[in-house]
């Protein structure tokens, strides 16, 4: 699109905005019909860890909603030259799972808890055996059941509970709904009604009453469900408001379901139809494969999600991602400035990445990139290692390698149960930061897979780039599919890139998968042993 013609488009209010709250990151993404990215913004932030519990502060995600759209609306007068007014659509996402729980009021009764907490053991299992589906430790079911367990004092005053998409979502509507893909890490999600699993949840209130909590059922303390192209209300005058204090923001603007990460990344990456799957990597690293039949057996590993138009999904969830890739290159960065040459982000990880995928040369060297728990490895609290054997050679090569593998590698742990069910897949499609250094970590994936792996132009723009994807959806598809609208009118001829893995390669990383998992007891008794 021309410099002019994007003005235009703004000017006039025809552009659409997605807003995705990520673990590190709010970043606002407004683009054109086409899926063309017009310009973004963004906020840095992070979680806390009070009393034991990940959280984030609610005015934290006001403020930092406020500053990512600042940036945003600064992005859009800086590059073209216009004022940004009016919106055709838009739509949030954030961190999937969690607990909000809120009164009649709307007062937030306990600080938010995040994905990343896994105190949820007992509900989890309680509920995974009375429901005979995976309810994983993060998923909101688990967090307000153990609540009421553990006979929480603000379990008596709970109304409603919601994730953080979709408590942004009212913000912004005054609608108190959540698309069905982040609905369906709240509670399971029937496929043949797009909606709450009507007998596990009638299960799950009786739980809930024999525990204390006859007051709470499903469907009155859990949002709305909608899918994709559903009616999920319209920018309120004081949702414009809130988002951008300086009044220029009209309201008006076609909201679509509010989405989790997960759901936003299978969009990102055209991977929504079954026998396609994605993978998002981040803070956490999760894979989605879309399925063509239910799961034969229930997994702890394994969850059972949706797409945002509700087909069921496997989803391997993993706690901890990239984090500690982005710790080591903060650290060659600051020794680049130490002597005198410092580095952008994109040439550190350039630099660091670039002999990755010799192989070999991580023999012997292996990273543990755990910083919270990660009940897929078994692990129940984090210590990031880096261990290697006394005949090793430690390398830059070696030792980024061992990293990348490191931050795969519970993933395909969780991708060999797939494979035993069964589960197909044509292609699996990547997206996040840490494939914008061409080639490496999306061979290695692939390796890690044994699957191909593709990246697209687009691949670095992730989940805020799916949200808006999702809103400009919402607006201009005229009933046409989620599926058949991405296809034709957005990754039509679009520029991608696709590896495919090397027998001998995969072969490499099994064994490879299998020393590091045996390598995981030095972890667990690090855990044990080194408290600070």
């Amino acid at each position: 699109m021309e410099q002019q013609t994007a003005a235009d488009l703004i000017g006039s209010g025809g552009a659409s905005l997605g807003i995705e709250l990520g673990s590190t990151r709010i970043k606002a993404c407004l683009i054109d019909s086409a899926g063309t990215v017009l310009a973004t913004g963004s906020h840095d932030w992070e979680n806390a860890l009070e009393d034991g519990l990940w959280t984030y502060a609610l005015g934290d995600v006001h403020d930092g909603l406020r500053a990512a759209y600042a940036d945003l609306a600064g992005a859009v007068r800086a590059e073209h030259g216009v004022e940004l007014t009016g919106l055709a659509g838009i739509g949030v996402s954030a961190m999937m799972h969690g607990y909000l729980a809120f009164d009649e009021a709307g007062e937030l009764l306990v600080p938010f808890r995040t994905w990343r907490n896994v105190s949820t053991a007992r509900a989890a299992a309680e509920l995974s055996a009375a429901l005979d589906v995976n309810i994983p430790l993060r998923w909101s079911i688990a967090h307000l059941y153990e609540a009421v367990l553990a006979g929480e004092d603000h379990v008596s005053r709970v109304a409603h509970v919601t994730t953080l998409a979709g408590y942004v979502h009212e913000l912004l509507t005054g609608e108190r709904v959540l698309g069905v893909g982040d609905a369906s890490g709240m509670f399971p999600i029937d496929p043949a009604t797009r909606d709450y699993d009507a007998p596990r949840a009638a299960i799950a209130d009786r739980l809930l009453a024999e525990a204390g909590a006859a007051h709470l059922t499903i469907s009155g303390a859990f949002p709305a469900v909608r899918t994709a192209g559903e009616g999920a209300g319209s920018l309120t005058a004081d949702g414009a408001a809130f988002l951008d204090p300086t009044g220029s923001l009209r309201p008006g603007a076609v909201a679509a379901a509010p989405e989790g990460d997960a759901g936003t990344g299978m969009v990102a990456t055209n991977a929504v139809a079954p026998r396609t799957g994605n993978v998002s990597a981040g803070t956490s690293i999760f894979a989605m494969v879309v399925l063509e039949r239910p799961l034969v057996e229930r997994h702890e590993e394994i969850d059972v999600v949706t797409t945002p138009t509700g087909d069921l999904v496997g989803m391997v969830h993993c706690n901890n991602g990239a984090s500690e890739i982005g710790e080591w290159a903060g650290v060659f960065r600051e020794f680049a400035a130490a002597i005198g040459s410092p580095v952008s982000a994109d040439a550190a990880f350039a630099a660091l990445l670039g002999g990755a995928t010799a192989a070999g040369a991580d023999d012997g060297v292996y990273a543990y990139n755990h910083l919270s728990g990660e009940p897929i490895a078994g692990i129940d609290d984090g210590r990031p290692l880096v261990v290697r054997t006394p005949g090793s050679s430690l390398s830059l090569a070696g030792l980024m390698r061992a990293q990348l593998r490191g931050s795969f590698a519970t993933l395909a742990l969780g991708m060999r149960i797939l494979t035993a069910e069964g589960v197909a897949v044509d292609d699996m499609y990547a997206h996040g930061g840490i494939f914008r250094t061409e080639g490496v970590a999306q061979r290695l994936l692939a390796e890690a897979l044994g699957a191909p792996v593709t990246v697209s132009e687009t691949a670095s723009e992730g989940g805020a780039w799916g949200m808006a994807l999702l809103a400009a959806h919402a607006h201009s598809a005229d009933g046409m599919p989620l599926d058949a609208w991405l296809s034709d009118r957005i990754f039509s001829g679009s520029d991608a890139s696709r590896v495919e893995p090397d027998a001998d390669a995969v072969a490499d990383h099994a064994s490879f998968l299998d020393r590091w998992s045996a390598g995981l007891a030095a972890e667990r008794a690090a855990a044990d042993s080194i408290t600070r």
